[in-house]
């Protein structure tokens, strides 16, 4: 008798260690980064700055979560932008520092980043180092349209553990360095 009962003590105690395991999810810096840069590919854009056509092409980006204890997330991106004058193509590079809020969509089971505001910018281009703020809209505008549609994580509902933390409603959280999701 004694011993069933360290055996079911045992299996509860089990059972409550995964318990607390399933009450929160985390995504780091570099979880979140490594989505990002798989979807480099579907931020292009084809457009007009100034009456001259430009093509757009991030190439780069960086994620810092919670940046001095702040509830937001940093992206930093590296974009190449061609511009054709008069039959000539000309490249600029544009960094750019971006700042918004994470989001957790229930329906989606995902993240998104809402309210993109511009933090920094700085253009390199034949020899030119500063801003330009046309251009530095146009890549905030293209990053900005693509995170308002698409999020930056998936939850993988495949997974039986995760598929039963999302079906209850959750709260995000922002720590440094990692998003936390956990039950309401």
């Amino acid at each position: 008798m004694k011993a069933f009962l360290v055996m079911c003590f045992a299996l509860i105690m089990s059972g409550c260690a995964s318990l607390s395991q399933l009450s929160t999810y985390t995504v780091s810096n570099s979880e979140l980064e490594q989505v990002l840069k798989s979807q480099l590919d579907s931020l292009r854009s084809e457009s007009t700055v100034v009456g001259l056509p430009l093509s757009l092409a991030v190439k780069d980006m960086t994620v810092n979560i919670g940046p001095e204890n702040r509830d937001v997330v940093q992206l930093g991106t590296r974009a190449i932008a061609d511009i054709t004058v008069l039959g000539f193509s000309y490249s600029a590079t544009l960094n750019l520092r971006l700042e918004g809020t994470p989001f957790y969509d229930s329906q989606q089971k995902a993240i998104f980043i809402r309210s993109l505001a511009l933090r920094e910018s700085s253009v390199e281009a034949g020899g030119y180092k500063g801003d330009l703020a046309p251009i530095s809209d146009e890549v905030m505008s293209l990053v900005n349209t693509y995170l308002s549609s698409n999020p930056v994580y998936k939850m993988d509902t495949t997974n039986d553990a995760v598929r039963l933390l999302t079906s209850i409603p959750l709260d995000l959280t922002v720590a440094q360095g990692k998003l936390v999701l956990q039950p309401k």
